[in-house]
């Protein structure tokens, strides 16, 4: 067998083979979604990501006789370090081919890497942070992907587990909800009770109100106090958020989020936000790996305008911690669902959920939810 050469990532040129190697490797697998192209580049840049603030990155292709049959990043967030006090080193965009040997140098690779750094332990599939794509695949292989979630061949579950020294540090479930004929009477008879009693509102902002009087960053800093608890979670940054905000908001149907407002407080304080987006899966899978150029936007374009799409992703859920127990997540939930009805969408696609996190999977009990893809986090000691 020929030995496997390591190749850093050195410019612009070499991010763009980095970036397409996991396009090669997925094309004509039926459950793979493409990522959109220009996201994926704007993410791994230097000069684009906000990350790169306190993070420490370095990308490395695998090559056998002159052909890339692999890829990897290593990286140590230092913000979520000092935060969990870990000395740990993060692998993140990890794609092979069927070779265990190319996946036990890529990892090696990492290893190598972070140690020449101080660090102590190994974790991954992470990105970043929480807003990357986090986890491998091990359950729900046969179910289609999203933009927004890893896929991977399962061959990838048996060489991490095969490596030696790997432990399961955290799952996350993904369950695929049918969208309602009409709204539960759970979820409509707490919504109306909060309403009265402890003066909770749904709330539609305007793009004006999200992008230039505040309120989109405030949905973020609800994200910071709530997500701050959860695994591997570091704070956003202000760059950060203007980021997502720009990245999500602009481009968003705003009727498809949902803001609640504690009407009790002088300013109308936001304490919990729900952001969805009609599913572009089959669009993404019209175009040419993931490019918006040269008709790609036009099926992009489709969906976010007309909802060309009977599925919904349910992207992103924040409700501040002192008014979970008072039920805000069912305001959320009574004013989506009514919206997903309108636009015909007929299932929605839950994000992420950690395994541990029992209050936020009991919600789906009102509804016919299935349990249906699961990612998992390894980690290792050095």
């Amino acid at each position: 067998m020929k030995a496997i050469e390591i190749r850093k990532v050195n410019n612009l040129e070499d991010l763009e083979q980095f970036v397409q190697f996991h396009y090669d490797l997925y094309r004509g697998c039926p459950q793979a979604v493409p990522f959109l192209y220009s996201d994926e580049m704007n993410t791994l840049r230097r000069d684009r990501n906000a990350c790169f603030e306190f993070c420490e990155v370095d990308y490395f292709m695998a090559f056998r006789e002159g052909k890339m049959v692999g890829r990897v990043a290593a990286i140590i967030n230092h913000r979520a370090n000092e935060r969990w006090q870990r000395k740990e080193v993060r692998f993140g965009w990890l794609d092979f081919i069927e070779d265990i040997e190319v996946c036990r140098t890529l990892i090696n690779q990492v290893i190598t890497w972070g140690e020449e750094r101080g660090m102590t332990e190994i974790a991954g599939p992470l990105g970043f942070t929480d807003m990357d794509r986090e986890g491998l695949l091990v359950e729900g292989f046969e179910q289609d992907a999203t933009m927004y979630i890893n896929y991977n061949y399962p061959y990838y579950v048996q060489y991490i587990e095969q490596l030696g020294g790997f432990q399961k540090d955290n799952d996350y479930m993904e369950y695929r909800v049918k969208v309602p004929e009409k709204v539960p009477d759970k979820f409509h008879k707490i919504a109306e009770m909060i309403r009265s009693r402890y003066n909770l509102h749904v709330k539609k902002y305007s793009r004006q109100e999200l992008l230039s009087k505040g309120k989109g960053k405030e949905i973020f800093d609800v994200i910071n106090a709530t997500y701050k608890d959860l695994y591997g979670y570091s704070q956003l940054s202000e760059k950060q958020i203007s980021q997502l905000v720009d990245q999500y908001i602009k481009v968003a149907d705003l009727n498809l989020i949902t803001a609640i407002e504690d009407w009790n407080t002088p300013e109308h304080k936001l304490v919990g936000f729900g952001i969805t987006f009609p599913s572009f899966n089959n669009a993404l899978r019209k175009t040419r790996d993931g490019r918006l150029l040269p008709f790609g936007w036009w099926h992009i374009f489709k969906v976010l305008q007309w909802h060309k799409t009977d599925v919904v992703d349910l992207l992103l859920i924040g409700v501040l911690p002192e008014y979970r127990a008072k039920g805000a997540n069912s305001l959320i939930f009574d004013d989506l669902i009514q919206w997903f009805q309108r636009y015909g969408f007929k299932w929605a696609e839950a994000m992420p959920q950690m395994e541990s996190n029992e209050h936020m999977r009991g919600q789906w009990q009102y509804l016919e939810a299935t349990q249906h893809r699961r990612h998992r986090c390894y980690r290792k000691l050095l």
